[in-house]
């Protein structure tokens, strides 16, 4: 990681197609930071009404309980952005946001976040699926939350993220290695109970770690763990 990165949209996948004049007219309108490990981003219940573009590194989207314990919401990576929920309805930040590593973002004002998608139908498009994902995950982890116990609930993100891995066949790769805390905090149990159902499931030759990657040796057997706890 380097702070002689570009100030450049051309790797933001919402801006893929628009052209590289119009680009520039947006990096224009911009603001650019780089945060630092654990650096906060946005605070919850902010009034602020920027989009972020993460240009390099990666940061996590998080909320609190009432007794202060960090629920993981999702990590954000570089090409994609976040915080257009409060540009779009005008209220305050639904959530905090830590960068995870150095990460250089472009800080766009919600009024140029509006004109790109009032001038161009496919950046729009291309938002509404974003939102429709967002909705869709967030149903499926409530759904898992309501329904599943503590270690299905481990079997189901190990599933999620090995299907965003790397993949060749019926194999996976995780890299890097999850962090038995960063799972805890996503499926809302214990770094005791992750550790123990990635034991077991290590012990029955589904997955392996091997220094900084976490294989998933049977895909279709850890998806059907998990769809048959689903009733699936």
């Amino acid at each position: 990681m380097t702070k002689k990165a570009s100030c450049r949209l051309t790797g933001i996948d919402l801006f893929s197609s628009v052209p590289v004049d119009v680009l520039s007219q947006l990096e224009r309108s911009c603001k650019w930071k780089w945060y630092g490990v654990s650096e906060q981003v946005i605070d919850q219940h902010s009034d602020s009404q920027d989009v972020f573009f993460v240009i390099e590194g990666r940061v996590r989207i998080v909320n609190y309980s009432i007794f202060g314990r960090e629920i993981t919401l999702d990590d954000i990576k570089a090409g994609h952005h976040f915080g257009e929920l409060a540009a779009i309805d005008k209220k305050p930040r639904s959530a905090s946001v830590i960068s995870l590593v150095p990460s250089l973002l472009a800080i766009m004002p919600a009024r140029s976040f509006f004109w790109v998608l009032y001038s161009y139908p496919e950046v729009s498009m291309k938002q509404m699926k974003n939102l429709t994902r967002i909705i869709r995950e967030s149903t499926d982890r409530i759904m898992e939350l309501s329904t599943l116990a503590a270690k299905n609930r481990v079997q189901a993100e190990l599933l999620r993220q090995a299907k965003d891995g790397a993949s060749k066949g019926n194999k996976a790769e995780i890299s890097p290695v999850p962090i038995h805390g960063d799972i805890a905090s996503r499926v809302s149990t214990t770094r005791e109970t992750v550790a123990r159902v990635l034991g077991q499931l290590a012990h029955r030759g589904i997955i392996e770690r091997r220094k900084e990657v976490l294989i998933i040796h049977d895909v279709l057997k850890l998806e059907e763990l998990v769809t048959k706890v689903k009733g699936g």
